[in-house]
């Protein structure tokens, strides 16, 4: 199309009718009609009207920018008289020229630029890149970093030269690799699960509906409580012998699973199942897509047994996603399609990353990385492409000097707090076909792994301008491995993270709309998410996270074995265990009410000298800082010790308490977790709360034979507890003397343990 001439703004404005102004501020140029058209080249000139105009409100440059580009269509199809070549040098200055007036608006919004991807990541903030991609605090500081790392440049964090070789959409599904074959099997749970529509009315009843249960009891796992808040409710039971290709495995996990469970298999178990009986039933209810909370996992006995099963689980899924995507982009580039030509293509969440995995310690990290890489490599010759791995074991691996020689601590104790116990890390993983890539960005991964804190510390909170869960709305898989240890370490970590978790992003992160499902643009993703929640032990915080939390619509099953014999047969020294119970009206008023028991009731018989050497053990840090408090303003004669006591402070308190200087020490649970020492010199105990541990409330008893001079006699052992202890107090004293204690109208019980 014709340009207009080389006149001035003023001249053009002064000889323009208001019916050329308005199409002028309309449109941004004048009309056709009063064109001079030339074939000789003419350069550009922008218009623009003068606020003294006549003109009256304009409408804003974004809403006139597509009619001005439809405008322009049109009106070129109008004139006859010029040539093709000239219609094409035009439409380029015509380009040039929007990009000019419109550079605002107009910046990165059809997403049409050719920008690299090194470019594309300096673009972005350079403390956001990094926190997406270091493990490490993102205000800098070095206190949580492991030693021998170092904060490096955020180009590095990139990985700019692996960019294309992980990524999801340029790239397509190998022929030869046969990993589409099991995506084709209509009874594969992924694509049953994946492919199930909802309906708005099932997701609106959800809010009103009743939980509908149903108790099955296992071989092995035990009591299983199936629920739905859908309407319809399905159980199943375990078969005697399942078959590998029955599961649905992706290529190569068939092959590399038997060679990666081995240590767990032996003798003809080993050759008849490629699972253990507890794995086989745990990876039926993974592999349904139902949630699923397991109490009962433990360090010393099943840990690893576990994390060999979720971590199959979880690359199984990855594999299939990815398999699905890969494959559709083979067919759309096959049939030349369109995009949005057909809802098939709909593949994928509205951000890349599928699973997160959480974990305590950089150590549990460090063995699910190196089981992802066992399951994928198994024992072919042909080894996986795994990047940055040397980086990821120096800061994720430990050295086996640094720990003390002589440090003598129970085996529970040294099974959890084995290799590098960081607690502050996060990273990206990304898999596509048998190559991984560690310390991908968040958005470029399909695999996130991290600690509660390093979460909590990227997420950020309210009024915080650095902060991002974007990442977080898509995921399908949500593990939360080794659930106990988060009350030990900060639980309110946990429940910011699942407040997070499945919300609609801010931004689009440069996804193709036309291949999101449709539950996900709905806002539905939590309803497709599984959970997989697994502990050591039974708590009202971790019922409350399953419950609340955990909507999946194939439904949830929770493990709910009752302990039959309490951790109080573990005592081993002759004691009189005095169970005393408070009364509360409700939940809220346990804690003011146990503080008010303990002042008015127990307190008064220990004030006396005679009951001296007394020990206050307490599991919440709020109820030790109350209590604190309390006997400095009394002026007791006490001492205490935390987890944030220096370790002088801590050798004091231990000897003022050993030498009788001080009556009362104060203990918190936490310092008892994450330090186990034996506290000689107790006479008598009184619990505070319930141990969140059952085997702490046997651990403590048995520090009374740490020093033994003849007062045996004079040893007592005193117990707070109410209605809303039942779960605790069922793990310490049986389930059977448990109820009987709730249910009887007498608020002191005795019992006696020891060596006859």
């Amino acid at each position: 199309m014709g340009k207009r001439g080389s006149r001035s703004q003023s001249q053009l404005l002064n000889t323009l009718t208001k019916k050329q102004k308005k199409h002028l501020r309309d449109f941004g140029e004048e009309h056709p009609f009063y064109d001079k058209v030339s074939r000789k080249e003419a350069k550009p000139q922008i218009c623009q009207l003068s606020e003294s105009s006549d003109t009256s409100s304009s409408e804003s440059e974004a809403e006139s920018e597509a009619e001005q580009v439809s405008g322009y269509h049109k009106l070129l199809a109008t004139l006859k008289n010029v040539s093709e070549e000239d219609e094409e040098d035009e439409e380029e200055e015509e380009e040039e020229e929007d990009s000019v007036v419109d550079e605002a608006e107009m910046e990165d919004e059809d997403g049409d630029s050719d920008v690299s991807v090194e470019e594309e990541t300096a673009a972005e903030s350079p403390d956001m890149q990094e926190s997406m991609a270091l493990p490490a605090d993102p205000e800098g500081n070095d206190g949580d970093r492991p030693r021998g790392t170092s904060q490096e440049s955020p180009e590095e964090f990139t990985d700019a030269k692996h960019e294309s070789l992980f990524s999801l959409e340029t790239n397509f599904l190998e022929e030869d690799s046969g990993s589409s074959c099991s995506l084709k099997a209509s009874q594969d749970p992924f694509l049953q699960h994946v492919s199930k529509e909802l309906k708005e009315k099932e997701i609106q009843a959800v809010a009103t509906n009743p939980k509908t249960t149903h108790q099955l009891k296992w071989p092995v796992l035990g009591q299983l409580v199936f629920s739905s808040k859908f309407q319809k409710l399905e159980t199943f039971k375990p078969p005697k012998d399942i078959d590998l290709k029955s599961l649905h495995l992706q290529k190569p996990l068939e092959s590399t699973w038997t060679k990666t469970n081995s240590q767990f298999l032996s003798g003809p178990q080993k050759s008849s199942s490629p699972f253990t009986p507890l794995q086989k039933e745990l990876f039926l209810i993974m592999n349904s897509y139902r949630d699923l909370f397991y109490p009962e996992r433990t360090a010393l006995k099943n840990g690893e047994e576990i994390r060999h099963v979720y971590c199959l689980h979880v690359i199984n899924h990855v594999l299939k996603a990815n398999a699905q995507v890969l494959g559709n982009n083979s067919r759309r580039r096959s049939q030349k399609l369109g995009v949005g030509d057909d809802d098939d293509f709909r593949d994928q969440g509205l951000t890349r990353p599928k699973v997160l995995i959480v974990v305590p310690f950089r150590e549990a990290a460090l063995r699910v990385v190196q089981l992802f890489i066992s399951l994928l490599e198994g024992d072919s010759k042909k080894k996986i492409i795994v990047s940055n791995k040397k980086r990821f074991k120096g800061e994720y691996g430990s050295d086996p000097e640094e720990r003390p020689p002589n440090l003598k601590r129970p085996e529970d104790y040294e099974a959890v707090f084995v290799g590098n116990i960081d607690d502050h890390f996060r990273i990206g993983v990304a898999i596509l076909q048998r190559s991984i890539r560690l310390y991908a960005p968040f958005y470029s991964s399909d695999i996130l792994i991290a600690s509660p804190l390093g979460l909590r510390t990227i997420i950020g909170g309210e009024g915080e301008k650095k902060r991002d869960f974007d990442f977080l709305s898509s995921i399908e898989l949500l593990i939360i491995d080794q659930a106990d240890i988060y009350l030990m370490q900060n639980w309110e970590h946990v429940l910011h993270l699942m407040n997070h978790m499945n919300l609609l992003p801010l931004d689009s992160h440069g996804v193709d709309f036309s291949r999101v499902r449709m539950w996900s643009l709905n806002n539905w993703s939590k309803y497709y998410r599984q959970t997989l929640l697994f502990g050591a032990l039974q708590d009202a915080q971790i019922n409350s996270v399953f419950n609340k939390y955990c909507v999946n619509v194939q439904g949830q099953v929770a493990l709910r074995n009752v302990p039959m014999t309490g951790s109080i047969s573990h005592v081993l020294v002759q004691l009189p265990h005095v169970f005393q119970r408070m009364e509360a009206e409700n939940l809220a008023s346990v804690i003011d009410a146990r503080f008010n028991f303990f002042v008015n009731k127990i307190l008064p018989q220990y004030r006396d000298a005679v009951m001296s050497h007394t020990l206050v053990y307490i599991p919440s840090y709020f109820d030790f800082v109350r209590l604190r408090n309390y006997f400095k303003k009394e002026e007791l004669n006490f001492t205490h010790i935390c987890e944030y006591t220096q370790k002088s402070g801590v050798s004091r308190a231990r000897h003022f308490f050993l030498q009788g200087e001080k009556q009362f020490l104060l203990l918190t649970e936490r310092f008892h977790f994450y330090k186990r020492y034996t506290i000689k010199g107790i006479r008598n105990l009184i619990f505070y709360e319930l141990p969140t541990y059952p085997h702490f409330y046997s651990e403590v008893c048995n520090m009374l034979r740490a020093t033994t001079r003849g007062e045996e006699a004079t040893w007592t052992c005193t117990v707070l507890y109410s209605k809303y202890d039942a779960q605790r107090l069922a793990a310490v004293v049986g389930v059977e003397r448990a109820a009987q204690m709730l249910q009887s109208k007498k608020n002191v019980h005795l019992f006696i343990t020891g060596e006859r």
